[in-house]
This record gives C-alpha cells, sequence and structure tokens, in this order.
C-alpha cells in the first residue's frame, strides 16, 4: 500500500504495524531453522527485529548506486579494508516494494547477489561454523594490549564506565575500550561459571569469545524468546552441553527480556557486567556501545553477612533477580549473598514486567529514578533551566503530544531532585533527544545497514510529528565515534552551558512506555511491559558534595583519573537537526545518495 507523508512517498505492509505502545527496537519475529537448514544463507539461526532482517539482507545482496553524478556524494570515512559483510546476523525480509518514489536524478538501480554460501559456507551441524554466514572479524589481543587492558580496568577509571571496541577508528580511541574477549580475559578471573543476560543471542559466537579453557565452565542463558524461537535459541545449543537456559516470562503483550548482564563466578570472586550490546558479532564491530564494569567483588568470611553498598547496590540486584522467579537464578541470588560488593558506586535502575500499585510502583521504570533522584540528588539552583538529554536507539509511541507521557510523567520524574516535589509542565525543562539522522546513518562505518540497529518505522513515526522537534543529531567526535552508529542509551540533567552534569544513566532501556512504565488508573498503578538494566552515577556516591560532575572536556582517552570530570561519550552541547535533517527511519527507502560503500537503502 503506497502512502505519503511529510516523510516522503513509501510502501508498507500491514504486518509491519507495530504495537501501540510497544518500541519498535525489538519486536521478536523469528526465521525458523528449516528455513535455515545446513547451508542456507537465508538468514541467521536466532531471532531478531524486522530492521535488523532488513539489514541482513542488504549486507547479503546490497542495491548499488551507479549515478556518476552524485558519487561524489558518497562520505569519505576511513576504512579498514574489506569491511563488506561484517557481521550482519539477520534474516532477510519478506516483503517486496509495490511502488517506490522515483528519485529525482536518473539512476540504476543494481542489485548485486552474493552467494554468501560459495564465500562463507555455512554449516549449522558443526559448532564451530555457527556464524560463518557471514565474514566475522577476529578480535585478538597482544600481551602489551592485554596488559594496558588489565591497568586499565584495575584502576584510573573510577566511574568503570566504558566503551566498546570499534573497528575502523583511530586506535587511540579504542585504548580506554572494550571488547567481550576483554571482559571474558583470564585476566579478570579464573572464571567457575556464568550467566548471561541478553536479547538477541548467537550461541555459538558467545561461546567463542570465552578463551579456551572457560569454554566449557557452566554457562546460564537467561532470555525471553518463546515457542520456534526458544526452540531456535536451544538448537543452537546442542552442541555445548555445559549451556543451560533460563526463560524470562513476559506475560503483558509486547514485552522483550531486553536487559543486558553478565555475571560472572571467579576462583577470586564476583563480578557483575550491565551493558548495552547484544551477543552477536555485529553489536561489538562498528556501534557505538556503553559498559559498566564492577570491581571484582571478594566472597565474605564463612557465615558473614553484609557487603552492601551505600548505593544499596547488592539488595537491590538480588530484588532484580528475584523478580524472575527462576529456580536457575536462586543459585545465583545465593552466590551473591555470598559476596562483598560494598565497593559498588552506582546505583541500579531495573524494569520488569508487571503492574505496580502503592510502594511498588516506585521499584522498577521511570518512578524508580523519580525515587532515586529524590533520595540521592542535591536540590539544583533555577534547575527548570538544567535540560535533560536523553539518548537512544528506538523510540516507541509517545502519543498524540507531549503531555500524554514525554513531557508530563517521565519527565517528571527526570527532573526529580532532592526532597522538592516541584513540577514542571509543558516541557519548561528543555529536553534534547539525540537519535541519527539519515545522514549520520549514511556516512557511518557500516553505511545504510547501521540502520537496522535503530528500528523506528514509519508507522510510529507519522503519529508523533512533534516529537522531532525536540531531535538532535548524533556526533561523537570527543570519542572518535561519529561515524559507529549507536546503540548505547544514555540520559543526564546538565547545566545551560553544558559544563556540569547532576546525573547520568547509562542503561538497555529506549525511549518507549514499553521500557520504562506509563502510569494507569489515575497514576495509582506504574505498568511495564519489558526487562531493562541501567547503572545510575550520582556525584553524592563518588564523594561529591556539591550535587554535579564536570563534564569531561578533553577526548576521551586523554582524560584525568579524576571522579570529578565524567566522561559522557559523545559531543555536547548536542546540535539540533537542520531543516532538511530527518531521524533514521528503516523501514523506508533511502535511494538519493549512496553510503559509504556506495549503496543505496532498500529495506525489502
Amino acid at each position: 500500500m503506497l502512502q505519503e507523508g511529510a516523510h516522503g512517498k513509501w510502501t508498507v505492509s500491514s504486518s509491519d504495524e507495530s504495537a501501540e505502545e510497544n518500541s519498535d527496537s525489538e519486536k521478536p519475529c523469528t526465521s525458523s531453522l528449516s528455513d535455515a537448514a545446513c547451508g542456507s544463507t537465508s538468514g541467521p539461526q536466532y531471532p531478531c527485529s524486522e530492521a535488523r532482517k532488513a539489514a541482513y539482507k542488504r549486507k547479503a545482496s546490497p542495491v548499488k548506486f551507479t549515478d556518476t553524478s552524485l558519487s561524489a556524494e558518497a562520505p569519505p570515512v576511513k576504512q579498514r579494508p574489506s569491511q563488506e559483510g561484517s557481521g550482519w546476523c539477520l534474516s532477510s525480509s519478506d516483503e517486496e516494494p509495490e511502488d517506490q518514489q522515483k528519485p529525482v536524478h536518473k539512476e540504476t538501480v543494481k542489485e548485486e547477489k552474493h552467494d554468501v554460501s560459495k564465500e562463507h559456507p555455512l554449516n549449522l551441524c558443526k559448532d564451530d561454523k555457527l556464524s560463518e554466514n557471514l565474514k566475522e572479524e577476529e578480535y585478538n589481543v597482544t600481551p602489551s594490549e592485554a596488559q594496558d587492558t588489565w591497568d586499565l580496568v584495575t584502576g584510573g577509571n573510577p566511574f568503570r564506565f566504558f566503551l566498546t571496541k570499534v573497528s575502523g577508528i583511530e586506535r587511540n580511541y579504542n585504548s580506554g575500550a572494550l571488547h567481550i574477549k576483554d571482559i571474558l580475559s583470564p585476566l579478570f578471573g579464573t572464571l567457575i561459571s556464568s550467566a548471561q543476560f541478553n536479547y538477541c543471542i548467537d550461541v555459538g559466537w558467545l561461546v567463542r569469545q570465552y578463551p579456551q579453557e572457560f569454554r566449557k565452565k557452566p554457562l546460564l542463558i537467561v532470555h525471553g524468546e518463546r515457542r520456534e524461537s526458544k526452540a531456535e535459541l536451544i538448537a543452537q545449543a546442542r552442541p555445548y552441553e555445559n549451556i543451560s537456559f533460563c526463560q524470562a516470562k513476559l506475560d503483558i503483550a509486547f514485552g522483550t527480556h531486553h536487559t543486558k548482564m553478565m555475571l560472572l563466578l571467579y576462583e577470586e570472586g564476583l563480578r557483575v557486567v550491565i551493558h548495552t550490546s547484544n551477543l552477536i558479532a555485529d553489536d561489538w564491530h562498528q556501534k557505538t556501545q556503553g559498559i559498566w564494569l564492577s570491581p571484582l567483588y571478594p566472597r565474605l568470611s564463612n557465615g558473614a553477612s553484609g557487603g552492601e553498598s551505600a548505593t544499596n547496590f547488592k539488595s537491590d540486584l538480588i530484588s532484580y533477580l528475584a523478580a524472575y522467579n527462576s529456580p536457575a537464578l536462586q543459585e545465583w541470588i545465593d552466590l551473591i549473598q555470598e559476596h562483598d560488593l560494598s565497593e559498588t558506586r552506582v546505583f541500579l535502575l531495573g524494569s520488569t514486567p508487571g503492574r505496580y500499585q502503592g510502594s511498588d510502583k516506585e521499584k522498577w521504570g521511570h518512578l524508580r529514578l523519580r525515587k532515586l533522584l529524590k533520595e540521592h540528588a542535591v536540590p539544583i539552583p533555577a534547575q527548570e533551566s538544567w535540560p535533560l538529554v536523553g539518548q537512544f536507539s528506538s523510540i516507541g509511541s509517545m502519543g498524540a503530544d507531549g503531555s500524554k507521557w514525554l513531557c508530563s510523567e517521565f519527565q517528571e520524574s527526570l527532573v526529580a531532585a532532592g526532597s522538592s516535589v516541584t513540577t514542571f509542565r509543558k516541557c519548561d525543562v528543555p529536553i534534547h533527544l539525540v537519535y541519527p539522522t539519515v545522514n549520520n546513518v549514511r556516512q557511518s562505518l557500516e553505511g545504510y545497514p547501521a540502520g537496522g540497529s535503530l528500528p523506528y518505522s514509519i508507522q510510529t513515526a507519522q503519529k508523533q510529528l512533534w516529537l522531532h522537534s525536540y531531535f538532535h543529531k548524533w556526533s561523537a567526535e570527543v570519542t572518535g565515534r561519529t561515524h559507529a552508529m549507536p546503540h548505547i542509551k544514555t540520559y543526564m540533567r546538565l547545566s545551560p552551558d553544558f559544563q556540569k552534569i547532576a546525573w547520568f544513566l547509562v542503561t538497555s532501556a529506549n525511549l518507549s512506555k514499553a521500557a520504562w512504565g506509563a502510569l494507569e488508573k489515575n497514576g495509582s498503578q506504574l505498568m511495564i511491559r519489558s526487562y531493562e538494566l541501567g547503572v545510575l552515577f550520582l556525584p553524592s556516591a563518588f564523594g561529591l558534595d556539591r550535587g554535579y560532575f564536570h563534564v569531561g572536556r578533553e577526548e576521551f582517552p586523554k582524560r584525568k583519573d579524576s571522579a570529578t570530570y565524567f566522561p559522557v561519550p559523545y559531543d555536547l552541547p548536542p546540535e539540533q537537526y537542520g531543516s532538511k535533517d530527518q531521524p533514521w527511519i528503516w523501514n523506508i527507502p533511502y535511494t538519493d545518495a549512496p553510503d559509504t560503500h556506495g549503496n543505496m537503502w532498500v529495506p525489502s
């Protein structure tokens, strides 16, 4: 069906319609194992969103832009050799366009069919070949890099906040960053067992990220898959006897298990990692992602109790795990009880599916953030002028205008500070929302397929054009990641000159009611659809009594080892969209200009 609106003409299918309250980001869909038998190239052997399926198709069969009159528009991004097929683990789209807007410039659309099966044979029957359907860039650590990583983690970063390494950027911008192989390295501890909580999981790839000596240690995978997609996940793990599963209950429609956490039990203690990356090669390759890495928590003396931090992290983590109501996680709860988490300086902020009333309303979602800020943030003079910044990779339905959620209950939670109950209406507090433009995606390291991880749909966007006036471009010169599209999600409150930060949150939660919760029954009940997890950085927990961090002014790798300066991973202040800028929308074509690989975007 052809439609037309503020974003031009596009073709959609009724099957693309997303649920009103659901973030477009993680609408699960499956490609069955029967369709992807040994040697097939139809897609990955695990569930992913429709947007990622489209990106997979375009990586495998690029639509080349061949109009020489516009070739100069292809942005010159420095690439390492052979970035083609760099790990998109997605499946092909079923939809075909009936009608598309004719481009202004004459061009030839040439779809290049790559026989992936010949170049990169896929054999589901061999465990070590699971993700060879597309070229996978191996990450190997030299001894000096290992030492650098060890030094990085054992000291020098009071926040323990890291970015993931990005392939294809200048080496110095990766000097303070981590790959998953770094996190699972024997340098960090002698692994006994681990638990991986995530949304999208490539089991074969995940196993290969563990050092050889740890690959047969017990591994619990916590997921939200059901029915066919659950069967797919279990089938992926069949070659690995050490892997067990915990299925997170998702009793409310359109909810997802979106939390991304690792629990790592060592002979030397316990470590918790809360991050923003799916457990697939693509998410650790050329995207901007965030990681909070806990200290090594020592085991308490026999029979001892306690080990709580000033931020109540231990009991909050146990409460979060208990919400799954799973015997498999009870073992991890018992292990956490036996360790000393007192060195933790962040607050845990989670979402779990349910409808909450009374005091339970403040346990999860945006009301949990409101409670933490009221109890632990210092009131700010003239605080109504301190803007909010939200940065995310997907957007749910916000309603007909800001009063429905964004500028009412959600904003009220984010502006809370101290015990004051001041309420600002009609968006008196400036709100800056950072979300990539079409040009951000086009000029990225991955090119248009980067948009597969930014699944804002035309159906949702059309209903909330008012929201786009809040949008700001993605720019991260400070970390060398302007061309590494963000899958990280961050929220913060800044001074009007963008030099001070009242608080900073890194989380799995996108801008959606499904993730953060929405009030029901005249505000007496909070309804949350999904599992999410993040950590909140507050100045008071880092010994700063003036109520703010300074924004780190120097480039990321050069910043001083001080809790005074917080390393915001992108440029401040954010730059508002220009008159010609449009937010990236994944399910409409972009054929007017080529991306960094000389391709166009035709999602179906």
